[in-house]
Order: C-alpha cells, then sequence, then structure tokens
C-alpha cells in the first residue's frame, strides 16, 4: 500500500481514501513564524522521504484511574495532524466517553482553507470515562481516529484509525488526589525548586527586579565549567600575536565578544523558545564540533609559529585568519567568534535559561524574555569583560615573552578543542589525547633537561610545571595501555580494577526510556515507589558531571535506594527525545522530574548542575523521607 501522488485540493470534509484516485488532498503546510523557526533548528529537510503512516504518527494509551484515559500522539518531525479529525470511541457497553479534553492547537495558514488548527510533535489528551453503575470493567478498548499531513511536501495521509486497549486495574481518582497532596512538596523557602523561582519572577511583572535577577544569575553561571572554553578564546583573540595592545583596546575587544555573545545568546533563545527546542542540540554533532574544533587547531599551530594564517576564500578561514593575523583581532571577526561561542560552546541549560525559554514558548513575549536572557548574557559576560581587558593589559609588548605567551596560548586553544570533541569521540581516544597534549608541553618546557645553577625563578617554575605535566601525561598514557576511561583517575584500570572489583553493584542503576509510552509504562510499573527521571545527553556538559560529582556519592546513592531510576537519553534529538522534553516543558538536559508513588509527577524539577550537597536537599523536598 503506498500513498498516492498528490496534484489537487479536495473538500476536508470529504476524506482521503487509498482507493480515491480520480481526486486528491493537497495543504501548503506554512505554519507561520513558528515553522519557520522550526524549519531552521533542522524540524524538517528539504525533500525529504515520506515516512509510513505508523512511524510518521505514533499512539499510545494509558489509564490514571478507573475512569480516566490519557491517549498521546506524537507527530514526527515535520509533520503534523489536525485537531478536527481526532475521535475517540469506545467498544464496550460498559463504559461511554464523557469528556474529551483537546490541548491548545496551533494554527496554520491554508490558501484554500484559511487558518486550520492543527497539532506538531507530541500531545496528550485526558479522556474522561463514564462508567455505569454495577459496572467495573477491567479492560477497555478505545478507537483513536486521526489524519495528519507532511509539511514540507504537502503530502496528506488518509484518515487512519487504531483500537489500543489498556487494563483499569489502577488506584481510584480520590486514592491518586490524596496521594498527590501528601507527596508534592509545600511552597516553602527550603522546598521550591529554582524553576519554581523563575517562573514567579516572570509572574510578578516587575521587569527591572527580573533584568537585574537575570544579570545576577549570568555572574553565577560565569563560574560553571560550562564557560570555561570562552577564556582561552577571548585570550587567544586578544593576543593576536599582537606586540602593543593598550588596555583600551583590550577592553574594547572583550567588549565586542561579550555584546556579540550576549545578543546571539539572547536571539537563540528566544527562537529556542519560539521552537520548543535548543539550537544547541543540534549542534552538537561531529560535522559541527569536529570543524570547529579544527579551527582552534589550525590557531593553535599558527600560535606556535609553524605558518601565517592568511585570508583564504571560504568565510570561515576569513574569520579566523583576520583574527589572527599579525596586527591583532579585528573588531567584526572577534565579534562572529562571541557570536558562534555562544551557540557551541556556550553555558548548558540551567533553571534560569529553562525558565525563560519556558515563558517566551507558553507567553509569545520575546520582549520580555528575550531582554532577560541578554541581562543573563551580559552577567555571564562581565568576568570574561574583565578578564580580556586584565590580560591585555598585562600581556608582554615585545621580544622572547611574546613568543612564549603566544605557546601558551596556542595550548589552551589546543585544549578547548580536545574538550570540545570529548562527546562525540571514546573514551581511550579521548585520554590519549590528553596525553599527547601533556607530554608534547613537557618537551616544551624542558621537562627533561637539566636546570643550570643561576636558572631564574620562572625557568625553576617551567620546569615544574613541565614535570607535572609529564608524569601526568605518563599516566594518562598508562592508563590506556592499561584499560582506564577516566581522565581524572587515569590508572582506575591498571592491574585490571574494572574486571576483578565489583564497583558497578554500588552504583545507581538507571534504566533507559526512549518513549512517552515507554515513560508511562515504567511509571504504573514501579509498584508504589517513587520515580526519578533523568534527562541526559552526550554532549551536555553538565549531565556528566552530575554523574561524575552527584550521583557517585555515597550519600545521594543512600538518599536514592529506594526510588526508580529512569534515564531519558536525548542525544539524538529525534522526535521522541523532543516529546518526552515538551512534555516536562524542559528544552534541554540536564533536568529531573520526580513522580509520587501513585505515578503522579511531582511540582518540583531540577534543572542543571547540582552539587551532592545541593541536590540532597532538593531530593529532601521532592521526596520525603
Amino acid at each position: 500500500m503506498s500513498i498516492p501522488s498528490i496534484s489537487s485540493a479536495q473538500e476536508r470534509s470529504s476524506p482521503l481514501t487509498f482507493s480515491d484516485t480520480t481526486s486528491s488532498y493537497s495543504i501548503s503546510g506554512n505554519s507561520g513564524f513558528f515553522g519557520s523557526i522550526q524549519g531552521w533548528l533542522g524540524g524538517a529537510d528539504a525533500a525529504p522521504a515520506l515516512l509510513p503512516p505508523d512511524e510518521a504518527f505514533k499512539v499510545s494509551l494509558t489509564a490514571s484511574s478507573p475512569d480516566s484515559l490519557i491517549a498521546t500522539l506524537i507527530a514526527a518531525d515535520g509533520y503534523y495532524l489536525y485537531r478536527d479529525k481526532l475521535a475517540f470511541s469506545v467498544q464496550s457497553a460498559d463504559a461511554v466517553i464523557d469528556h474529551v479534553e483537546l490541548p491548545p492547537s496551533e494554527l496554520i495558514d491554508d490558501p484554500l482553507f484559511g487558518r486550520v488548527p492543527v497539532y506538531f510533535g507530541a500531545i496528550q489528551v485526558p479522556i474522561t470515562l463514564g462508567i455505569p453503575p454495577g459496572s467495573n470493567p477491567d479492560m477497555l478498548t478505545l478507537d483513536i481516529a486521526y489524519q495528519g499531513c507532511n509539511d514540507p511536501v504537502g503530502v496528506c495521509y488518509p484518515p487512519e484509525q487504531k483500537s489500543l486497549s489498556v487494563s483499569l486495574d489502577v488506584p481510584t481518582q480520590a486514592h491518586l488526589e490524596a496521594g498527590r497532596n501528601n507527596s508534592t512538596p509545600k511552597s516553602t523557602s527550603a522546598g521550591t525548586s529554582e524553576s519554581s523561582l523563575v517562573r514567579e519572577l516572570f509572574g510578578q511583572g516587575n521587569t527591572w527586579a527580573l533584568i537585574a535577577a537575570f544579570f545576577g544569575f549570568g555572574l553565577i553561571l560565569a563560574f560553571t565549567p560550562c564557560m570555561l572554553p570562552m577564556i582561552p578564546i577571548l585570550s587567544g583573540l586578544i593576543a593576536g600575536h599582537s606586540p602593543a595592545l593598550s588596555r583600551r583596546h583590550a577592553f574594547g575587544l572583550s567588549l565586542v565578544y561579550v555584546l556579540a555573545m550576549a545578543l546571539t545568546y539572547a536571539l537563540a533563545g528566544v527562537a529556542a523558545g519560539l521552537a520548543g527546542t535548543m539550537l544547541t542540540a543540534y549542534l552538537q554533532n561531529p560535522w559541527v564540533l569536529g570543524s570547529f574544533a579544527g579551527v582552534f587547531v589550525l590557531l593553535a599551530f599558527s600560535m606556535f609559529g609553524f605558518y601565517q594564517l592568511q585570508m583564504p576564500s571560504f568565510i570561515q578561514g576569513k574569520l579566523f585568519g583576520v583574527a589572527n593575523r599579525t596586527k591583532g583581532g579585528k573588531t567584526i571577526s572577534v565579534g562572529l567568534m562571541g557570536a558562534l561561542s555562544a551557540i557551541i560552546v556556550g553555558p548548558c541549560v540551567a533553571a534560569p535559561l529553562a525558565g525563560a525559554l519556558l515563558y517566551i514558548g507558553q507567553t509569545g513575549d520575546v520582549a520580555l524574555g528575550g531582554v532577560a536572557l541578554f541581562s543573563m548574557a551580559i552577567g555571564m559576560g562581565i568576568p570574561l569583560l574583565v578578564f580580556g581587558t586584565t590580560a591585555g593589559a598585562l600581556l608582554p609588548k615585545a621580544g622572547p615573552w611574546m613568543l612564549s605567551v603566544q605557546r601558551f596560548f596556542g595550548v589552551t586553544l589546543l585544549a578547548v578543542a580536545i574538550y570540545m570533541i570529548s562527546p562525540i569521540i571514546p573514551s581511550v581516544i579521548h585520554m590519549g589525547l590528553w596525553a599527547a597534549l601533556l607530554i608534547v608541553c613537557a618537551m616544551y618546557l624542558k621537562a627533561l633537561d637539566p636546570l643550570p645553577d643561576n636558572a631564574s625563578g620562572f625557568r625553576r617554575f617551567g620546569k615544574g610545571f613541565g614535570v607535572i605535566a609529564l608524569v601526568y601525561g605518563l599516566a594518562l598514557l598508562i592508563g590506556v595501555l592499561s584499560g582506564g576511561r577516566d581522565v581524572l583517575q587515569p590508572l582506575d584500570g591498571f592491574g585490571g580494577k574494572y574486571a576483578s572489583e565489583p564497583t558497578s553493584s554500588n552504583e545507581l542503576q538507571f534504566e533507559k526510556v526512549a518513549s512517552l509510552a515507554e515513560l508511562d509504562s515504567l511509571i504504573q510499573g514501579a509498584e508504589g515507589r517513587y520515580v526519578m527521571l533523568d534527562f541526559w545527553a552526550d554532549w551536555c556538559v553538565s549531565c556528566h558531571e552530575m554523574e561524575r560529582f552527584t550521583f557517585a556519592d555515597e550519600r545521594v546513592k543512600t538518599r536514592l535506594k529506594d526510588v526508580v531510576l529512569l534515564k531519558a537519553d536525548v542525544t539524538a534529538n529525534n522526535s521522541e527525545d523532543q516529546a518526552l522534553l515538551r512534555r516536562f516543558g524542559l528544552f534541554g538536559p540536564p533536568g529531573i522530574i520526580f513522580f509520587d508513588q501513585e505515578g503522579l509527577e511531582i511540582d518540583f524539577q531540577v534543572i542543571g548542575f547540582q552539587s551532592a550537597k545541593k541536590f540532597i536537599r532538593s531530593l529532601d523536598s521532592a521526596i520525603p523521607l
């Protein structure tokens, strides 16, 4: 069975069927600004292949109580469902449908039929059943009728109908409400999540207080590991092989970098809020990260004196060639580097960012949300501004010292390149690259050369640092050969530790979740236990920090020993990943959601990295002892 070709339009009230060969159906699929943003973020290809109906539109059904159902429908990327084509019916005399609560839809412009309500992505439809007295059905079969289209191609599928059976053997609604009231944390200062505080800030209506608060959030986020790569990037641009860089010039270049970063960050945030997904997720792939890391490698080698970057014909070469010519970084290239840094090596998802994106997505208030994000980005850039100005003033003006400074920045740029590609390369290669970098640095610092008796203090310090780099580099190299996989603990695998010691049994065991239907099934099977859902991705720096420093803490392990642990890996950022994120109002990892003993979501979320001590406080608020 195949989808017929589409060449003309027919009335929407006359359903399209595969047997209809004399007429066909088309729709423009112009979904306005939302559709444009979603297309810009990579949501659809120019000429995508049409999916089979069961893959284009996925349907699942769960029961939240004996008289309440939740139907979940997921349209794949580039597809949508018609609101007016959704219909539900029960195949049983023991139950009837009392009420269907359709979620808010989006309007698209159809040149023939005007504005049509449709659904993109995933939706959940609560259905209330009417159970006649004396009836107590254990199972129920629901018929779900729907119809949807492919937006880029303009092809509409014929009406579909699925019959899904579900068990009604779940706790009563009264029991569910009682469980929710008992388990939901109260709105106290200790039990209010950071994301809730951000929502309250937007709800107060005080613009200046909001701007000041987000500026403060930015200052705090400036000292997170996600921002650290920007320091060597800015330092390298300011150095720019310049023998004479005044404090004023350094301040100007730093200001251009920070303003470009802030403006790009705000615009990307507004686009993400409107589209419901973050641009960063589409850029965390081997091609983008590898290309950007390669540029840093080229810049680093030029600082080692292997060659002089000139202005090639292609854009990236022009950008970075100009930035590193002998006269120092130019304003335009520095600004472009700031813009690229904001979207590729920028900060991770945190509670203020998630709150602002959710506010933009729900209200469409681009102005207030964008100003808040810009203010936060400026706050994140203040330390960069101070560092860039100070570093520019302290740089040696000329002479042999300048060669040492250039090599130092070359090393930092190589370190940034390794850091950027670490999520997409095997741990063995990751450790090997760090080992090579440290050993080569040790050779530049003459770690193996004897010091003369009259050596200066700076030279002695350099040799000492070189020896440390050499020892750690060799430890990494030995660790790779012995089976180690941890850069911070390279010798863990030495002597077969991973094979001989049963350390894994003491680690938190997460069960992976790949779809909404799978999540609902696992929550129902939790058997009266609390559930924690962790959103994770390979390219998420904060996610790895949570694994290493928070989930590995013995206090956290003890606190979570009776909790069902689920993990949603959204690395691929496909339609099912996005549906999981949208269900909980998230725009990206890390994010942690809690469910009570009756399977209901607790009104408390953890967004961004939290230390073990802080996370235990969050657990105490979300999951009472």
